[in-house]
């Protein structure tokens, strides 16, 4: 497992979304862009300038009641990428001796490791396929970054699609080539 901490949060139009970009603590420095939709990256960027608001949001609901319940998250970890999509787990202690891991989309395990302080990592196979090397050491931009995310995801698609045609499975292959489409046309000219 490899430690990371959130660095930045940034809009990335192709997707109307936001990239969260999980960088290597200490070791190689990779970093790990991660698109989530525009509440979740509120949320997110809340809970790093340590922002109270007036009445709870989801992810401070959750922490509350893990609090109240004394459930201990010990760690959040991006734990698998499968055709383009992150998976995470929060690993929580229920009473000092029984761990568990809950399934979490990894922006809300990311907003709820913040606001209790839990450390995040992402599995090394994860980082090994997605991470990219810091754009300061390697003269990547941010745009490059998120932009080999989407190159990650069009890589898999075009094995997925192979695939399917030399199986024969020529709806399946029309999906796969639609998304492919749908990635040509959001991904920027870098």
């Amino acid at each position: 497992m490899i430690p990371v901490e959130v660095t930045r949060i940034s809009f990335y139009p192709p997707s109307k979304g936001y990239a969260v970009v999980l960088q290597e603590i200490g070791g190689e420095e990779r970093k790990l862009p991660v698109i989530v939709g525009a509440f979740e990256a509120q949320s997110i960027a809340l809970a790093r300038e340590k922002v109270d608001t007036p009445r709870p949001m989801t992810h401070d609901l959750l922490t509350a009641i893990f609090e109240e319940l004394e459930v201990h998250v010990k760690a959040v970890v991006v734990t698998n990428l499968s055709e383009g999509t992150y998976y995470a787990g929060i690993r929580i202690d229920l009473d000092g001796e029984d761990e568990t891991e809950v399934d979490s989309r990894p922006s809300d395990a990311i907003a709820v490791a913040l606001r209790l302080g839990a450390p995040i990592f992402v599995d090394e196979e994860v980082m090994s396929e997605a991470g990219v090397e810091d754009d300061e050491q390697s003269g990547v931009s941010f745009e490059e970054l998120v932009h080999g995310h989407d190159n990650n995801r069009r890589k898999i698609l075009e094995e997925k699609l192979q695939k399917a045609v030399e199986d024969e499975e020529y709806e399946r292959a029309a999906e796969i080539r639609d998304e492919l489409g749908a990635i040509e046309r959001k991904t920027p000219s870098v």
